[in-house]
């Protein structure tokens, strides 16, 4: 029997959450999209109340449409007003490119100015 994860279903979000003190990483596996968007906000925007941060590790985000765009600058927008630091990381490369053409990467600008990988 193997211990590695299971397969990533391209068709589906999956969210991994890594809790330390005052931050957690959120690990998102999948596809953002119309079907997928809900379930990020649902899950995220409640992590964003107790916490001086959160990070959204993007390393195995297969793709994202335009309701992906918009749950991502919703999160940003309850972060800012809960006093919550909300930050992107490991952007593919399709996946800073459009968050650059819809200028939504600038709101997220330790991503944008560092290069987005975490150490």
């Amino acid at each position: 029997m193997s211990t590695s994860e299971p397969p990533i279903n391209l068709h589906t979000l999956n969210l991994h959450l890594q809790t330390a003190e005052n931050s957690t990483t959120v690990r998102c596996t999948g596809r953002l999209t119309i079907d997928t968007s809900p379930q990020l906000k649902k899950e995220v925007k409640p992590l964003l109340v107790g916490k001086r941060r959160v990070v959204l590790d993007l390393t195995d985000l297969a793709h994202m449409d335009s309701s992906g765009l918009g749950a991502l600058v919703a999160l940003y927008i309850s972060a800012r007003s809960s006093g919550c630091e909300l930050q992107m990381v490991n952007l593919s490369p399709r996946i800073r490119e459009l968050l650059s053409m819809t200028n939504i990467l600038s709101l997220f600008e330790s991503c944008g100015r560092y290069g987005g990988r975490m150490p």
